[in-house]
């Protein structure tokens, strides 16, 4: 204990050191902080409660039996969830450094899992985009007298399949909100084959999206600690007063118990385990790199237990609340439509796009509610999109800094840079066959990628640079609990491997991509995960492949301002 409290003291004390390096420069000294500390918690908030709260949550509780997903759900909020964000809070505070530059640090050889995640996080932007895309053209078209999707007499709607409501097992009937979503919002085709042309009124809206991301982040975590104080606290007045609306509607209560009714042979299944471990990670941006980034920006005295806990609560509850707005309205559907619970709810994002506005739709007082739900989504994806820009950027000013800025003259450029790149990365998802892009994006990269992720993060930071554990909280160690589940109880391994076993191939609705798609999604989702050995190999080719010189390497690239430590077995270092 004394010896590592000499370790923490000489780190604190290194960091006003000003002196130049031969490698990677520590700029704790020079990196800006949060305005006050509630600007970090609100952005780490609005980052894990986004889109995912309310759409992908409660559309995964409907496919999983009801309450039975809860359970892994919790389960896996305290055993992974809560202690995998205490670690990269810890990794981007004491580090001052963003995911790349702090793996690389903590443990050379894994250093590509930092690069993973950064890489992770803009694919993940350049689709999640998408969603404020659509959710643009939703809030535009609901100020008009009546609602669009509310009826069967518009030119897009095949008149003789319309439904006004829900067509139950009339299977040859779509609903007009369906109708609106397919053939209005995505025209969609018939298939990921058949591209089709540019949605220009949906690219106008994505184009939107990015223009309003750029202007909250282009001054950095300035700026985005301002924004946020209204894009993650509106929310929740909108959930609170759907709820309150909700629960007054006939049927209300029968959808609520299918919410929080488990069928317990659904717990015996493994995908439900696997599904319920890669919304945590979804939610609270495990692996994405954004964590490690945002905390980077703390100052090193800052209470990683206190944020942990508040950002981990916080997530689960907005993600229940918005399971009973959804629910609850889902019940007054199948109350006025005459049908079962479990015959309302569609596939992928239709559950907000589709389900929610033909709710909104009945409603008494619409012109009122649909423009503020959309707004609530606006305000939800806005969030969660300035942590995923925030990583990129923050890459590239830790890992080119002076030499980007030479051309680009300023910061903002940059942020210009990356915004723009997002967009352009984002058309595919806009095209007249883009909703199958976007499943299939989604499906890859949501799940399988993430859970190697995270995976690779708790072998090179808790398993082979255990010392990382003793620097989590300024002169204190972290409690039993954190260290058993970060060595042991965190299930990371036994889900990889089972998700592996239970693969199911990827489909939208009735639509099964073909071989050659499917193949597609997983390279994409590879262009991750493949900097991991790519790196460990460089990084051992470098050092003349001798492990034992990774850990000489360490202390000679950073003599100036790094403490090292090694673990038992004296094969790797990390540096802070």
């Amino acid at each position: 204990r004394d010896l590592c409290s000499f370790y923490k003291l000489l780190i604190l004390q290194q960091r006003s050191c000003h002196e130049p390096t031969d490698g990677p420069v520590d700029t704790g000294a020079q990196r800006p902080t949060w305005s006050g500390q509630l600007d970090f918690i609100l952005a780490t908030v609005g980052y894990a409660v986004g889109l995912g709260n309310v759409w992908r949550f409660p559309y995964l509780c409907y496919s999983s039996g009801g309450g039975a997903f809860i359970i892994p759900y919790l389960v896996m909020v305290f055993l992974c969830g809560i202690p995998l964000l205490f670690m990269e809070f810890a990794v981007g505070q004491y580090s001052h450094l963003g995911p790349v530059h702090a793996f690389a640090k903590i443990c050379p050889l894994f250093k590509g899992v930092g690069l993973a995640t950064v890489v992770i996080s803009f694919v993940f932007c350049t689709f999640y985009n998408v969603l404020m895309g659509w959710a643009f053209f939703y809030l535009f078209n609901s100020f008009r007298g009546t609602l669009p999707w509310s009826s069967c007499n518009n030119t897009w709607n095949v008149v003789g399949n319309c439904s006004s409501g829900f067509p139950g097992n009339a299977t040859h009937l779509q609903s007009s909100s369906q109708q609106f979503f397919d053939h209005k919002l995505l025209e969609k085709t018939s298939g990921i084959e058949e591209a089709g042309g540019l949605q220009w009124e949906v690219f106008g809206c994505l184009l939107l999206s990015w223009i309003i991301i750029y202007l909250c982040t282009f001054k950095g975590v300035k700026s985005t600690g301002k924004v946020v104080y209204f894009t993650a606290v509106f929310p929740y007045f909108i959930l609170f007063a759907l709820l309150i609306n909700n629960v007054q509607l006939p049927g209300a209560k029968e959808g609520i118990l299918y919410f929080i009714t488990p069928d317990w042979s659904k717990l015996f299944e493994v995908k439900v385990w696997v599904s319920a471990a890669a919304q945590v990670f979804n939610s609270l941006g495990i692996a994405y790199g954004c964590m490690i980034s945002m905390a980077s920006y703390n100052k090193f005295n800052n209470n990683i237990t206190r944020d942990v806990l508040i950002v981990s609560l916080v997530n689960s509850f907005t993600s229940i609340l918005a399971g009973l707005v959804i629910f609850s309205a889902i019940g007054y559907m199948s109350f006025k439509h005459n049908l079962p619970v479990d015959n309302i709810a569609t596939d992928g994002p239709g559950l907000v796009f589709v389900v929610y506005p033909e709710v909104l739709s009945t409603m008494p007082g619409y012109q009122f509610w649909a423009p503020m739900f959309f707004i609530m989504l606006l305000c939800l994806g806005l969030d969660s999109q300035f942590g995923n820009v925030e990583v990129v950027v923050t890459f590239l000013k830790d890992e080119l800094g002076v030499k980007v800025l030479r051309y680009l003259k300023r910061e903002e450029l940059l942020v210009l840079v990356v915004c723009f790149a997002g967009l352009l990365l984002g058309i595919p998802h806009v095209t007249q066959g883009g909703i199958y892009v976007f499943q299939l994006m989604d499906y890859c990269t949501a799940v399988g990628s993430l859970i190697f992720l995270a995976f690779f993060e708790i072998v090179a930071v808790c398993w082979i640079f255990g010392k990382v554990l003793h620097l989590v909280q300024p002169f204190t160690s972290p409690s039993l609990f954190f260290r058993l589940c970060w060595l042991l109880l965190c299930p990371l391994l036994i889900i990889l491997v089972s998700s592996i076993v239970h693969y199911m191939p990827p489909r939208y609705g009735e639509y099964m991509y073909p071989l050659w798609a499917e193949l597609v999604g997983w390279v994409v989702s590879l262009v991750s995960i493949v900097w991991i050995p790519l790196c460990a190999v460089h990084e051992i080719y470098n050092s003349k492949g001798s492990l034992l010189q990774v850990k000489s390497y360490c202390y000679v690239k950073n003599k100036t301002y790094s403490v090292c430590f090694v673990n038992a077995g004296m094969l790797f270092s990390g540096c802070f």
